[in-house]
């Protein structure tokens, strides 16, 4: 098992889950010895568990964004790592408003938070958390990790972010959240892996069919705040990246597509190693 290596917990774009689909987005950063949880989906406990992490050394948690495939299961999370033993402090890194959120998952959870620590004995969740609000820059610089953070375009929000993981001997590279931008080109430059998030083109008419929610608002969305995986690829090949890894993927339920599709949407344009992401999928840098 290489020591320092991304998986990809959770690879779907969006939020709903339906028979056949992926989960949506939750990574497991490990470089020099550090886990670092970025972004935590619907899903994300179970992943983490699922690549034999063990939670009660949950540490340090990343947010991109405030879209609830982003972040909805973050508090469990660290409940259910609380209730596994967890008695150190987690950090979490995110933009403005996670601390709101923060606290209203206690709030909502006070009873059982005091009931454990009454029943079973536990030192207080809430003593166990301090959280980060995150702007451009460096996010955290520790035993030989460097994280920096760029934002993106992923319109109405402003608060989004792709981030950047440097050690001496390895980059990786997350995307986030975003509309193809001349920025990520240098941020992610020479990376030894790039993170993009991707949508088939072909593919969004009949998915917003299927999800039928009576409005093309969320086709405007999808155009203008995402990235088609021929974009992806253009940013991996202008940044120089050796290896892009599609993930966040609209479509990722859709029988009709599957990864020869996705590669062929890049082929033409990134000669690099193409990985057609899936969850649970585990890449050694």
């Amino acid at each position: 098992m290489s020591e320092n290596f991304v998986a990809l917990l959770g690879t779907k774009g969006g939020p709903s889950i339906r028979p056949g689909s992926s989960m949506p987005t939750s990574n497991l950063f490990v470089m020099n010895d550090q886990h670092i949880v970025v972004d935590c989906a619907l899903g994300v406990t179970r992943g983490l568990v699922d690549q034999g992490f063990i939670l009660k050394n949950l540490s340090t948690i990343l947010i991109s964004h405030l879209h609830s495939d982003h972040y909805l299961e973050l508090g469990p999370l660290i409940h259910t790592a609380w209730c596994s033993g967890l008695t150190t402090m987690v950090d979490i890194y995110g933009p403005e408003g996670i601390q709101d959120y923060w606290d209203g998952f206690v709030a909502s959870m006070k009873a059982d938070i005091d009931l454990r620590i009454v029943d079973d004995g536990r030192d207080d969740l809430r003593d166990f958390v301090r959280v980060h609000v995150v702007d451009e820059g460096v996010v955290l610089d520790r035993d030989g990790l460097l994280a920096t953070a760029i934002r993106t375009e992923h319109p109405p929000l402003v608060d989004c972010f792709a981030f950047s993981f440097k050690t001496a001997d390895h980059h990786a590279v997350f995307s986030g959240d975003t509309a193809p931008i001349k920025a990520l080109e240098d941020f992610a430059r020479g990376a030894d892996l790039l993170i993009h998030e991707a949508m088939l083109e072909s593919a969004l008419p009949s998915l917003l069919e299927r999800i039928g929610n009576g409005s093309d608002k969320l086709m405007q969305h999808w155009l203008r705040s995402h990235t088609f995986a021929h974009d992806a690829a253009i940013t991996a090949a202008n940044a120089g990246v050796k290896r892009l890894a599609l993930s966040h993927l609209i479509p990722s339920d859709d029988p009709s597509y599957g990864p020869k599709d996705w590669q062929e949407a890049c082929a033409s344009h990134f000669d690099g190693e193409l990985i057609v992401g899936h969850d649970g999928l585990r890449i050694d840098l």
